[in-house]
């Protein structure tokens, strides 16, 4: 395809004009009964297409025709719809600011936005707890690790494994436009800045899937996430320990053009700090990102969304030292290190959309996006470590002091490597809203191009031998008969690649809902394709949902969604462990069947909300991987089948008026047989398994063929638990804090030297980790402040403390294999951070 030509359609698109329609405004703010606003509550012209959603101050603008009879709906999760007629003249503006009461019923004309939620496996979050929860990483994907289904081992990054997936299978959007993230990043502390900036969120929705066909092909999850369009100017400022953010955005006299930007700038070398490994951290995040959009007329709107964001990360390390084993066996190693690692992550973002409403039913979009990611990845980091046995006696004087030395060896570490990514999409999207029904559909191109450079090898040095161990010429006299002594290297990389491919894909969906003897039904069917000139793969994916809400006395609603997830591989999944690429490599098929049920109660007088969802995941075509930290490496190879099954429960609601809480408690198991793995095991002469390192009789007299069948996947996370709690002082309700609690029961690991997955079957120690905040509600629109005090510009001050990691605890992220001359293997722990404390000031204006 020529870019020219699609180039010239993006402008024909974006300059052609239209005669504007007569319209009218209807703008005002949205209260509750203590006259608290209420941000996230949709605003909409009954039967349209086009509505709008209230801010953090709970203010509103919604436009619509003039000359018109035109009812306009306003709904919220747990509060009563309100209704209200009007017929305004050209360009009037009207206010109009009812009070939202609390209530669970419903309008029978106006369905409520919370049940078009239910009826689908959508989960809707509120943007103001995702901007104000605490956490290490400082990510606005924090909160998304208190859901059911969802579980991570990392605070320090952002990414999150859902029911079994890995990273690279949850979708992400940001207004119909899917985000992508950096390739080369090995571990949370080069991360940086998550896409999403939390104080642009208007609206948030997630599933753990069973989702719908209109989102894309990953197997997992979707996150998507609508940026606000402001009616007035605001803006906001956030400092702390961690680093600063500002935002503003407004609207000109008319509200045809809105603009929301946003500057962010992270570092954590404060948190680094806490980690086992000593050294100079000098990280560096920092973003900016921008969303406009234009009304040409009442029916057309163009839409800008921009990013460039930069994060460097570069590091000196000096000592480590951690201790690990048993009581039986305490071990400590100790590390010296010389060099550093330098890592560069840009990445450019840009998306113009059009938005045509041609009838106030029916909406069209035509999306184009660019993103452009460039990687370098340099380190030489030199180690020599010794490797001790600790006094275990506590009767003795030396009790944990080193008792002797188990060995001694270096390593050395070296990589250049430099991945330039960039894809294209441009992509046409529509739905017609009709009385009973509602009709999606879309059509998508991509164009995907990468030039991957790779550069990188280690070496082991073992007690003075290498390891791998070559050949030696002790013994010889001829020096003819000496073998070519070679320097072997623990693991080479080395490769270029230069791959561009096209994918183009489309979907057709409809959701129906009728009512029979008041028992309300709803039900969605659609299909996915696909198609890849790479390897000439062409993929259908029909998804489906039913749901029945009984008339029954108390509030019950069942479902039942399911269908075949294809996840067509991206350039991660096709590249094996030498770097190279596997140019017959398929997608990925998981067939899914989850059956869920909600319930709504009142309990101390306060509304509740019970979920549940049963899941089970047959998936074929499978390219296992391993997982160190949070760099995924796979086989790439569509060598296993694999399932996962489980269940999720929730429930949520105020356990103190007017804050909500919730805690989640989820069972999966998930596990893969890699149908073209075996191994031996290698009897002596006295019957006995050899071992290496450990046997003395190492003469093999008999072996047997094992075939392991099904082994635990990577993301095995039996148990996962999760509480967030919020409270107040009652006499001082400005007065507040939150905690947030983590249990998450051992991944899988093992050795991965020779990178055989039959052999990662042992498990980490439990995650347990629990966050604290306290903040204060230094200026509302409540409190008054006269006279020449600053502060009264301001519509609210936040002060908060936040405490990480209260109670201590040592969690581990991965291992490190470290290897003696003998063959024998020793998993020393990477632990995650300690306690640590934030301070963070938070302004609105």
């Amino acid at each position: 395809m020529n870019f020219k030509y699609i180039l010239n359609i993006v402008i024909i698109l974006l300059t052609i004009t239209v005669n504007a329609q007569d319209v009218a405004t209807i703008k005002g703010k949205l209260v509750n009964e203590n006259n608290e606003p209420i941000e996230g509550a949709t605003i909409a012209v009954i039967g349209a297409a086009k509505g709008t959603i209230s801010d953090k101050n709970g203010a509103y603008k919604l436009t619509i025709p003039a000359n018109t009879e035109v009812k306009v709906g306003i709904t919220f999760v747990g509060f009563e719809p309100i209704t209200k007629t009007f017929q305004l003249k050209k360009n009037e503006v009207v206010e109009f600011s009812p009070i939202v009461r609390k209530s669970t019923t419903n309008i029978g004309e106006f369905e409520l936005k919370e049940e078009k939620e239910r009826i689908s496996t959508m989960v809707k979050i509120q943007p103001n707890l995702a901007s104000r929860f605490s956490s290490t990483s400082g990510s606005f994907e924090a909160i998304l690790k208190t859901m059911p289904g969802v579980s991570s081992n990392n605070e320090l990054s952002s990414q999150y494994s859902v029911r079994g997936g890995n990273y690279d299978e949850n979708l992400i959007y940001v207004n119909d436009i899917e985000i992508f993230r950096p390739f080369l990043i090995r571990s949370g502390q080069q991360e940086g800045l998550s896409f999403i900036n939390s104080e642009m969120v208007a609206d948030i929705n997630f599933s753990a899937g069973g989702f719908e066909a209109k989102y894309g092909d990953k197997m997992a999850s979707v996150l998507d996430i609508t940026y606000r369009e402001p009616e007035e100017f605001s803006g906001s400022a956030t400092l702390s320990l961690q680093g600063a953010q500002a935002n503003f955005g407004g609207a000109s006299k008319n509200h045809r053009f809105t603009h929301l930007s946003g500057v962010r700038y992270k570092t954590n070398r404060y948190v680094l700090s806490s980690l086992d490994t000593d050294g100079n951290y000098q990280p560096s995040f920092y973003d900016v990102q921008t969303y406009l959009t234009y009304d040409i007329s009442e029916k057309w709107e163009i839409g800008f969304l921009g990013n460039f964001a930069q994060n460097k990360y570069k590091f000196i390390p000096s000592t480590r030292e951690t201790e690990f084993g048993t009581i039986n066996e305490a071990l400590q190693l100790t590390v010296f290190f010389e060099g550093q690692e330098v890592d560069q992550f840009t990445t450019y973002f840009g998306a113009v959309s059009n938005t045509f409403r041609p009838k106030e039913n029916v909406e069209l979009k035509l999306i184009s996006s660019f993103f452009a990611s460039q990687e370098d990845e340099k380190y030489d980091i030199e180690g020599a470590y010794r490797i001790d046995e600790l006094e275990r006696d506590l009767s003795k004087d030396n009790f944990g002091d080193v008792k002797f030395n188990r060995g001694v060896g270096s390593f050395l570490d070296h990589a250049r490597n430099r991945l330039d990514a960039t894809i294209f999409n441009l992509e046409h999207k529509g739905k017609i809203i009709n009385k009973k029904h509602t009709t999606f559909w879309g059509v998508k191109y991509q164009r995907e191009m990468i030039l991957d450079k790779i550069s990188e090898w280690g070496i082991i040095d073992s007690t003075g031998y290498l390891t791998p161990h070559p050949a030696d010429s002790v013994g010889y006299t001829d020096p003819n008969a000496q073998p070519t002594q070679l320097l072997e290297l623990n693991e080479v990389l080395k490769s270029k690649i230069d791959l561009a491919s096209n994918r183009y894909s489309g979907y057709l969906q409809r959701t129906w809902q009728w009512e029979s003897d008041s028992v309300k039904y709803s039900t969605s069917f659609g299909v996915r394709a696909n198609y890849w000139d790479y390897n000439n793969e062409f993929i259908v994916s029909p998804r489906g949902t039913f749901s029945i809400k009984p008339n029954w006395k108390h509030d019950y609603l069942f479902r039942l969604s399911g269908g075949v997830y294809y996840q067509p591989p991206f350039y991660r999944e096709m590249r094996n462990f030498d770097g190279t690429i596997n140019p017959d490599i398929k997608s990925q098929v998981s067939y899914q069947t989850i059956l869920g049920s909600d319930h709504n109660f009142k309990a101390w007088g306060r509304p509740f909300k019970f979920t549940a969802e049963a899941y089970y995941k047959h998936m074929k075509n499978v390219i296992p991987y391993e997982i160190e930290n949070v760099r995924i490496r796979y086989y790439a190879k569509n060598n296993a089948n694999a399932y996962a099954y489980g269940t999720d429960l929730k429930v949520n609601g105020e356990f103190v008026k007017g804050v909500e809480s919730w805690f989640s408690l989820s069972y999966m198991k998930t596990e893969e047989d890699l149908v073209d793995d075996y191994y031996y095991e290698y009897y002596n002469s006295d019957g006995e398994k050899i071992i290496s390192g450990y046997t003395v009789n190492t003469k093999i007299t008999d072996s047997i063929r094992i075939e392991p069948g099904y082994i635990p996947r990577p993301t095995d996370q039996r148990i996962n638990a999760s509480l967030f709690f919020q409270d107040y002082i009652p006499k001082l309700p400005s007065f507040k804090m939150h905690i947030a609690l983590y249990y998450g029961m051992g991944l899988p690991f093992g050795p991965t030297n020779n990178h055989d997955r039959y052999k990662q079957v042992f498990r980490m120690p439990d995650y347990r980790r629990v966050d604290i905040g306290f903040s204060y509600h230094l200026k509302s629109d409540k409190k008054e402040f006269k006279g020449n005090n600053p502060i009264k510009y301001f519509k609210n001050i936040w002060i908060s403390a936040e405490v990480f990691n209260l109670l201590q605890i040592s969690n581990v992220i991965s291992y490190q294999w470290v290897e003696d001359v003998t063959g024998r293997n020793y998993a020393v722990p990477n632990f995650l951070t300690s306690r640590q404390v934030n301070v963070k000031l938070h302004l609105d204006f």
